[in-house]
């Protein structure tokens, strides 16, 4: 494998023994458990400035603090999005400034780039010719256009709920659709009976051990865009909550080499239709309980996930950031969507948009003040969801018109 020269191996989060990535491709060999990429810190010595003079075209810029070298990647240019000030949001919240952190800048249009651009590199490293993995939508998406792109053929299961564009576009991109009945953990039992015949390498979320990995890049950039000032607060959008553990992870190593002092508090936002980790945050445990498929009553597609199997992962990060979780209503939701592309002019998901009316009700209750610096994570451009805001922004008006 190439691999940068402060990648050692892989950790189980589990059992704490270390593998070789050579070997070890997905889940612990012994345990079963998460695997996470490490590194030897005291071997980096990266300071702000060797970071600055890397071209800001690609989260590969950061290639020191990940497994695989730029060279090596399957990339389509993905990161380098833009953070963007929010004046009208900041006043409306009460807080000193907000900043929205656009990744429907990325090749497809949501921040499952980042993750599969290491999942594939890795697939790629592994000699794999097939990936498979079951989603939400969107991962499936991007799943087909980077195996497309590292000339491989890729099998994607989504559930019916799972957008149209997210469909269309697997096929597009040359994938393998299967869609199944009911929710995202049909699509699971579907995906698991497939590839348990089948030779095909898995890019799914927390069995890859890289697309967590190589999402950590959004805080990296979303600290050097404020010019190196740690944010007081990150609200993310959560369902299988794999951008957040990433994001506390690089926080950790940035402050780790000494490039900052401390970390920003990271916020999960769900749907009150689905928020296993908002109610497992609010009872003090350490694992969520499911939610239950019977029991999903948002629209809110992406974060539907009643099963997060790296919830011990989220609600450690919230713990040891200082941070929280937070859920707020669909109607909440969609309207802050609308209420940011009219006031900001800001296309966010309507998934993504639990991000701003969680960090809405986060303001009133107190947990965010007037002088912090507060960013939003828009995980996807709004038109991957742009029936369900039309129609929402249609309801709206014939409420105001009765």
């Amino acid at each position: 494998m190439q691999t940068t020269e402060a990648f050692v191996g892989l950790d189980c989060i589990d059992c704490g023994e270390r593998f070789d990535a050579e070997t070890a491709t997905h889940n612990c060999p012994d345990c079963g458990g998460i695997l996470d990429p490490a590194y030897d810190y005291d071997a980096l010595d990266l300071s702000r400035e060797d970071i600055e003079a890397e071209p800001f075209d690609s989260l590969w810029r950061y290639d020191a603090l990940l497994p695989f070298p730029r060279e090596a990647a399957v990339s389509l240019g993905e990161g380098a999005t833009p953070l963007v000030e929010c004046p009208n949001l900041a006043d409306a919240m009460g807080v000193g400034e907000v900043y929205f952190k656009d990744e429907g800048h990325n090749p497809t249009g949501t921040f499952k780039d980042r993750g599969q651009t290491g999942a594939m590199t890795a697939a790629a490293q592994h000699g794999a010719d097939t990936v498979a993995l079951n989603t939400a939508g969107n991962a499936g998406q991007s799943s087909a256009a980077y195996a497309a792109r590292a000339g491989m053929d890729a099998h994607v299961w989504l559930p019916e709920r799972a957008g149209y564009t997210q469909k269309a576009m697997v096929e597009v991109h040359g994938g393998e659709l299967h869609v199944t009945e009911g929710e995202i953990t049909d699509a699971g039992t579907a995906y698991a009976e497939a590839i348990a015949d089948e030779d095909w390498y898995s890019t799914k979320t927390f069995v890859t051990p890289y697309r967590h990995e190589t999402k950590k890049s959004m805080v990296y950039e979303t600290i050097e865009q404020l010019d190196w000032e740690v944010p007081d607060a990150v609200v993310y959008p959560t369902g299988g909550g794999v951008g957040l553990v990433g994001m506390h992870k690089g926080a950790k190593e940035f402050r780790e080499l000494g490039l900052t002092d401390e970390l920003p508090a990271m916020y999960a936002a769900q749907a009150e239709g689905c928020a296993p980790v908002v109610r497992a945050w609010e009872e003090g445990k350490e694992i969520h309980e499911a939610w239950g498929d019977e029991n999903i009553t948002t629209v809110l597609n992406g974060i539907a996930v009643p099963d997060p199997g790296a919830s011990p992962l989220i609600l450690n990060a919230l713990k040891e950031s200082g941070g929280g979780a937070v859920a707020t209503s669909d109607e909440a939701v969609l309207d802050a969507a609308i209420d940011i592309a009219q006031t900001e002019g800001l296309e966010m998901g309507a998934t993504c948009a639990a991000a701003a009316s969680g960090a809405f009700k986060l303001a009133e209750e107190g947990e965010l003040g007037e002088d912090d610096t507060v960013v939003l994570l828009n995980t996807g451009a709004g038109n991957k969801d742009v029936d369900t805001l039309r129609s929402h922004l249609g309801e709206r008006e014939f409420d105001a018109a009765e």
